[in-house]
């Protein structure tokens, strides 16, 4: 059999081979028997030219032998025909007629290698499902079809070029081809299950299991006991853990991940993170009843890492040295860790291994939003200030889609007018709106639109899209029913109604502070905010998760606030390390010039001062971690920072009066609970990792890190003396000690809700004080720590 192979089409040249092939008695099902070769040569130039739309010549041996053309679906297919998902790709498939008898198989050949090319990561398109609609007629074609794992779906009535035809409707998933005759005997290349190769699995287990020996010490939920210098050990039922690291202040522990061994009654053995969990789990508190939820999470997280890692592998993820020249969305598909504090930080639950690879933001896809027209006397459309309705619509949707969609609601007897337009995760769409929903959807309430025009890519908080089509178009974030790391992805309708009234009056206490302008910090406005209420769920007593799976809400782009030379980069960046080891905020002092100190000293200002200033000046807390900030960065070094996820996660934690909507946001607290808002979620949450870091990559020492951060608050204590102590001066952030406020210790105790959303504050749970590194009292203490080697 000749080698088989696919390249772009190219119009001045292939015209002639495809329009003998397409004229050919052979190709009668193509409709284009009569067509001339310029006709042809304009059609292959429309396709090269439509983003949409693939021309492929097939050769064999070199010669050409075949055409492909490969789609997206929506090109052909009505929404009431097919519901696309992200990944699906339409493919047409045409053999040149043999010049004579003799070539049995070749088509049976050419058919698995197309399949296999479409459907490939490494060398090929990478579609997750193929979509055909071949003639039902056509048997010779349903033939081939199903032999390469194709499933036919129903037949439709499918109209093209002034041809109609019934169609087989059909599709392939990878799976499907792997598993089918044609697959298992030509190039499958594409093992739904090759990120989860032995040495994969070690890999993971290992980075794992450091993680929770580090961060359940840090918790104190473990005592490891020093058994020589720099070298501890850990008893976890009948394992001993022995490893080397050094402990730096607010206790972190920095571990050696290839010195990390395991030992059952002294024979090696392999790690394995849900066995150490398994054996700690008395000592962790986690519940009987919630320990195989709190399982699948790890095992979540171990697939994911074991994804990355996989790519990795066949050079696909980016090293941290790419990323300090890259986009604000390449970074975003880079980042491996979500939380850095959590152990189980990836579960999505409820996912599939297709919906992971569409859907997760690691995998770096794009995707559609599924739009359904809400009745509007049943949603609520909240605007922020200087918004109307008609600048949300300009901004949420494309003219060609809001054309589109008042389209399909007058064709259907319906009055635009009467509804609101409210985009749906791809996933929602498909498990919840047609199931949970489907009341309101028989009864027109909610009328199903179909998939947008808009390429999004999905952000770190799962949920949040980054629109991919067109520049400067808001963020866009949507209920997503599944779980992960101890919540239920919801969005509350009646929580959002305030939302953007909340965002413009922290907007006006930003705005109108020179403070905060001198820090280089601004705000990501969430304008819009739209839940649907007319659903059953919401007549009940008891409040519920169903309440929380209809919603959007719109948030303000980076991209076009960002000054010359600057660049956009999501905080998390900060705490990364490549799959080689590289951290990226490593390589990004390196790349700047400056001395560590220098930098670091800029990337406070940028963070730090800003947060304390609203907390001691206005007595405002924001969630500050790394996925809820981007930096600006001019030279490798940041020069400001964008909060982001404001209406979910602000608070006033005082007295000072609040306009009658924004209310809500009010949670009195005493001093030591506000200081929380530093300790907790700056200090331990973020810079405690980045301190490691830098420890680690002997770029500063963990002591004149903590050193700066002390100077940075000298200074805005030196410059803000009235507020240097809150507005009510109870407020130390320089004291001796803080309560030690536990991430962990949330999830384990119930991984389906951390925290009630309502009273965060009594949720809480504590593990005594944290001596602050940062105390008027007392100089950092330089706690040994050994070479750490880097680890990614």
């Amino acid at each position: 059999m000749p080698t088989l192979t696919l390249e772009p089409v190219d119009p001045a040249r292939d015209a002639p081979d495809v329009h003998r092939w397409l004229t050919h008695p052979r190709a009668h099902y193509w409709n284009l028997l009569t067509s001339t070769e310029n006709q042809i040569r304009d059609h292959l130039t429309v396709l090269a030219r439509d983003e949409r739309q693939d021309a492929w010549l097939g050769r064999a041996d070199g010669v050409p032998a075949f055409y492909v053309e490969t789609y997206r679906p929506e090109v052909l297919l009505e929404p009431t025909q097919f519901a696309t998902r992200a990944g699906d790709l339409g493919m047409h498939l045409l053999v040149a007629p043999p010049e004579s008898e003799g070539s049995h198989g070749f088509t049976t050949a050419v058919m698995a290698e197309t399949v296999s090319f479409c459907l490939r990561e490494d060398d090929g398109l990478g579609a997750l499902r193929l979509v055909v609609e071949p003639d039902s007629a056509n048997t010779p074609i349903l033939a081939k079809n199903a032999a390469a794992g194709f499933r036919v779906l129903r037949e439709i009535d499918l109209t093209a070029d002034g041809h109609t035809k019934r169609a087989a409707l059909s599709v392939c998933t990878r799976e499907d081809f792997a598993t089918s005759p044609l697959g298992a005997r030509h190039l499958v290349r594409t093992d739904p299950t090759s990120h989860l190769e032995a040495d994969l699995g070690a890999a993971a287990h290992r980075r794992l299991v450091t993680k929770a020996i580090s961060e359940f010490s840090h918790e104190r939920l473990i005592t490891p006991e020093q058994a020589g210098e720099h070298i501890w050990e850990l008893t976890a039922g009948p394992s001993r853990y022995t490893f080397r690291a050094g402990v730096l202040p607010l206790e972190h522990w920095v571990l050696e991940e290839d010195s990390l061994q395991r030992t059952v009654d002294g024979t090696p053995r392999d790690l394995d993170v849900q066995e150490l969990v398994l054996e700690l789990q008395e000592a962790l508190g986690l519940p009987d009843a919630l320990v195989a939820t709190y399982l699948e999470e790890l095992a979540s997280t171990f697939a994911a890492r074991t994804a990355t890692l996989e790519q990795a592998r066949r050079g696909a993820r980016p090293t941290s040295a790419e990323l300090l020249t890259s986009g604000l969305q390449s970074v975003e598909a880079a980042m491996t860790e979500g939380h850095p504090g959590f152990l189980a930080n990836n579960g999505r639950i409820g996912y599939s291994l297709s919906d992971y690879r569409a859907y997760a933001p690691e995998s770096g896809r794009t995707t559609r939003l599924v739009w359904v027209a809400a009745r509007r006397e049943l949603s609520h459309l909240s605007l922020g200030e200087g918004m109307d309705e008609t600048a949300h619509l300009e901004l949420a949707l494309s003219p060609e889609e809001r054309d589109a969609f008042a389209g399909r609601l007058s064709g259907s007897g319906l009055d635009p007018a009467d509804y609101h337009l409210l985009p749906l995760h791809p996933w929602q769409a498909e498990h919840r709106l047609p199931i949970t929903f489907a009341p309101d959807v028989a009864r027109g309430d909610l009328v199903v639109l179909g998939q947008g025009g808009d390429e999004h890519q999905p952000q770190q908080s799962l949920r949040t899209f980054f629109n991919r089509t067109r520049p400067g178009a808001p963020y866009v974030k949507v209920a997503l029913a599944i779980q992960n790391m101890g919540f239920l992805r919801g969005l509350s309708p009646h929580y959002m109604r305030d939302t953007p009234a909340v965002n413009d009056w922290i907007q006006d206490l930003v705005t109108h502070d020179p403070e905060f302008a001198a820090c280089g910090f601004s705000l990501l406005r969430e304008r819009s905010a739209l839940g649907y209420t007319g659903d059953a769920y919401h007549r009940t007593a008891a409040t519920n998760p169903q309440r929380k799976m209809l919603a959007a809400l719109w948030r303000e782009n980076p991209l076009p606030h960002l000054g010359e030379g600057e660049q956009a980069v999501t905080m998390a960046a900060l705490l990364h390390r490549d799959h080689e080891g590289t951290a990226f905020a490593s390589a990004a002092i390196r790349a700047s010039g400056l001395e560590p100190r220098t930098w670091l000293t800029g990337y406070l200002h940028a963070y730090l001062r800003p947060l304390v200033h609203a907390l001691l000046a206005h007595d405002v807390v924001v969630m500050p971690h790394g996925e809820n900030l981007i930096l600006r960065m001019r030279g490798h070094a940041v020069v400001g920072a964008f909060l982001k996820d404001i209406g979910e996660e602000m608070a006033v934690v005082g007295p000072r009066a609040l306009p009658a909507g924004v209310e809500r946001v009010r949670a009195r607290v005493d001093g030591d609970e506000k200081a929380l808002s530093i300790f907790t979620d700056v200090f331990d949450g973020v810079l405690r990792h980045l301190s490691g870091i830098l420890a680690a990559d002997g770029l500063l020492s963990a002591g004149t890190f903590w050193q700066v951060v002390a100077e940075v608050l000298d200074g805005y204590e030196a410059e803000h003396p009235g507020t240097a102590r809150g507005l009510a001066g109870d407020v130390d952030l320089r004291a001796e000690s803080f309560a030690h406020s536990c991430l962990n210790r949330l999830q384990l105790r119930n991984t389906l809700q951390m925290v009630d959303l309502g009273d965060q504050a009594s949720s809480l749970l504590y593990a005594g004080r944290m001596d602050n590194p940062v105390a008027r009292e007392a100089t950092p203490v330089e706690l040994a720590a050994p070479p750490i080697a880097r680890t990614a």
